[in-house]
């Protein structure tokens, strides 16, 4: 009879073995598509149709938007191998959060204007001092802000609010009225490339691992992330930080 030990150490193997598998194929399934969707038009542009004015730079602009898409999921992964193996080494700061989501909301002022949402800050202060590496919080709102906006709905309404929670922490709330998502998907939204059905992840850009990033960002400054979604109504993402004197 094996020990406990062993019987352990073989069910942790086989996880292992198992997250492997799944991440090599998760990871040939997001970059098959840009790959063969810029060769597709890039050896029909070569058989002849670049000399058609009419379709020569259409085929070219998705091409284009194939290989930036690449780009995302090469730059993501490379992020997020460098989290995993080396750990995110922080660069600690005062700094205001509400002038941070403030700056967010610009950089996606034109992106969320395409679908008519409305960007909205919830909170009256205007001023509210956290402790944080203040890019990588950036990169936090910016991703769950645009996700919001990816897949929100039209004429829809996403909303951030900065609440005190106790008193050295406060709460960063992003919350929207989009089409929510089913309870089933909660807990595996942080995974690498994990895609909710129907979402249309793939149509909309990004690598898939954005949320994973997120987790891994939050996680290095010790504090928590937390998602609520009610279907067909709507989802809330927020994520605690330390609140500056």
């Amino acid at each position: 009879k094996f020990s406990k030990e062993s019987q352990t150490e073989i069910k942790s193997m086989q996880e292992k073995e198992n997250f492997r598998r799944d991440f090599i194929g998760n990871l040939a399934h997001e970059l098959k598509t840009p790959l063969f969707t810029s060769q597709s038009y890039i050896l029909t542009l070569v058989d002849g149709a670049l000399k058609d004015e009419k379709v020569n730079l259409k085929y070219l602009k998705i091409a284009e938007k194939a290989i930036e898409r690449l780009i995302f999921i090469v730059k993501d992964l490379d992020l997020i191998t460098k989290l995993e193996s080396e750990g995110l080494k922080l660069e600690k700061s005062k700094f205001n959060i509400i002038s941070l989501i403030n700056n967010v909301f610009e950089m996606l002022d034109l992106q969320a204007s395409k679908k008519k949402i409305t960007l909205a800050l919830g909170s009256k202060n205007i001023k509210v001092n956290v402790n944080g590496d203040q890019e990588k919080i950036h990169q936090v709102l910016t991703n769950l802000i645009e996700n919001s906006v990816k897949y929100g709905r039209e004429s829809g309404t996403t909303e951030v609010s900065v609440e005190n929670i106790v008193e050295n922490k406060v709460i960063v709330r992003i919350t929207d009225n989009g089409n929510g998502i089913q309870k089933v998907h909660l807990k595996r939204l942080f995974e690498r490339f994990f895609r909710v059905e129907n979402s249309g992840s793939r149509s909309t850009g990004g690598s898939g691992l954005g949320l994973a990033i997120v987790k891994h960002i939050i996680d290095a400054h010790k504090e928590k992330i937390y998602v609520e979604s009610d279907y067909g109504v709507g989802s809330e993402f927020s994520f605690t930080l330390e609140k500056s004197n």
